[in-house]
């Protein structure tokens, strides 16, 4: 404990956020995202070294297949869930049985639409075809949209303490099965090594983290929270709003991959295009980490929301912008560990990723007041004023500038939606 009258110490100012719900949630997500970016890196790393360039952007081409279906409809349902796990009271397990279900249906059925119209999107994708290969995919699909799930239900929980252990034994078991399937299975596409060491752990790790939070973390949630459930029309009314347009802008996340490797046709460019886009979007994570945090200490505590936004802003700014100029900065550096060729490719893309996450952390802050209050409607025409605007710079300049292209797009887009937000954003931190 500080002496009377002396400046708090950074011991003594972490401990106090430790206290605070707001910031424990944030750190620990925060947390997560950064082991996944260092294990990330060690996984990406060996995947150069072991395999070919083409088997490399080929694995690649089919996890960015698999992510744009799973993590496109998971995560448009993180917004509700985040929002009402914290008052769900007795109906807080039915609440999530329903969300991993609706979630996993639809990103199964959307898959499904991929796979039945293959021949449109290229070569890129033909080793998808088939009944056995088609079955599989859907199961990864399945698989990957519930694990995308389990994070923000930790955190709907209070119980993002844990994320971070899933995370380091999910990374560390997926790098040893890359090494081990490296020999066994060197090529690329659905069934090569890669794309099995991503799935497999992923597979894996449902069981553990489902039984406790079935068993242990909702039970103890329903005991501490007796308050009335959520009516169903208050979260059909929320989510009419929140996930058209959440399923919008995750399409600026997913399905930009997908379409660049389809434009490109060039697995070892694609898959430098990816590891550069995915250290980007990890960037990213940070600030929405922060902002899922908002979410759900402003469903548990709506009167100290704006003291909640300008302590959220404050650590967004003190954590994110000095990765934000490191990334900036040294982009190639970080590029070259994969290979010079990479660096000399993707470094510009890296840069523009990187500085568009300042005006995405705004953004991300705005949009979680939105969630708070239950601003459908706003939550929508943000979110899909993003997505169309990101999409369609990224069509106007990927034909002239190529994958940095994509990074300018990204930073315009996020710059334009911020200035536009920072009017009601700076009005709810302002309410004393």
């Amino acid at each position: 404990m500080p002496t009377a009258g002396a400046a708090p110490t950074l011991a003594d100012r972490l401990r106090a956020d430790l206290r605070n719900p707001l910031f424990l949630q944030a750190y620990a997500l925060m947390i997560n995202t950064g082991i996944t970016a260092v294990l990330g890196l060690g996984y990406w790393f060996l995947a150069t070294k072991l395999y070919p360039p083409d088997a490399f952007g080929e694995g690649q081409t089919m996890i960015s297949a698999m992510r744009l279906f799973s993590s496109l409809t998971g995560l448009a349902f993180v917004g509700a869930m985040a929002r009402f796990i914290p008052v769900g009271g007795r109906r807080t397990s039915e609440f999530v049985q329903r969300g991993y279900a609706v979630a996993g249906a639809t990103g199964v059925v959307a898959a499904l639409g991929f796979l039945l119209t293959l021949p449109l999107w290229g070569p890129a994708y033909a080793g998808l075809g088939g009944f056995g290969p088609g079955l599989f995919f859907l199961a990864s699909v399945l698989v990957w949209t519930i694990f995308t799930l389990q994070d923000v239900t930790l955190a709907g929980l209070r119980k993002a303490i844990w994320v971070p252990a899933n995370s380091l034994a999910f990374g560390l078991v997926k790098m040893a099965l890359l090494a081990g399937l490296a020999f066994a299975l060197p090529s690329g596409g659905l069934f090569g090594g890669i794309f099995l060491s991503w799935i497999i752990p992923t597979a894996m790790a449902l069981i553990p983290i489902n039984w406790f939070i079935f068993r242990f973390a909702i039970p103890r949630h329903v005991r501490q929270n007796e308050g009335d459930p959520p009516r169903l029309r208050e979260i059909g009314r929320f989510l009419a709003g929140d996930f058209p347009g959440a399923l919008s802008l995750l399409l600026t996340l997913y399905l930009v991959p997908v379409l660049v490797a389809a434009w490109l046709n060039d697995p070892t460019l694609f898959g430098y295009f990816s590891v550069t886009h995915t250290l980007g979007c990890m960037i990213g994570l940070l600030a929405a980490n922060m902002a899922v945090s908002l979410t759900v200490e402003g469903a548990f505590n709506a009167a100290e929301l704006a003291r909640s936004v300008r302590n959220a802003l404050r650590r967004a700014v003190l954590i994110i912008v000095p990765i934000v100029a490191i990334a900036a900065l040294a982009a190639p550096l970080i590029l070259s560990v994969f290979s010079t060729e990479m660096a000399e490719a993707a470094s510009p893309l890296l840069r523009l990723m990187a500085l568009s996450v300042l005006p995405g952390m705004l953004i991300e802050i705005h949009l979680s007041t939105l969630r708070a209050t239950s601003q459908a409607r706003r939550l929508a025409i943000v979110q899909i004023g993003l997505a169309v605007l990101t999409l369609g710079l990224i069509a106007v300049l990927f034909p002239v500038a190529g994958i940095t292209g994509v990074g300018y797009a990204v930073l315009a887009a996020n710059a334009i939606i911020a200035l536009s937000a920072l009017p009601h954003l700076r009005r709810i931190a302002t309410v004393s």
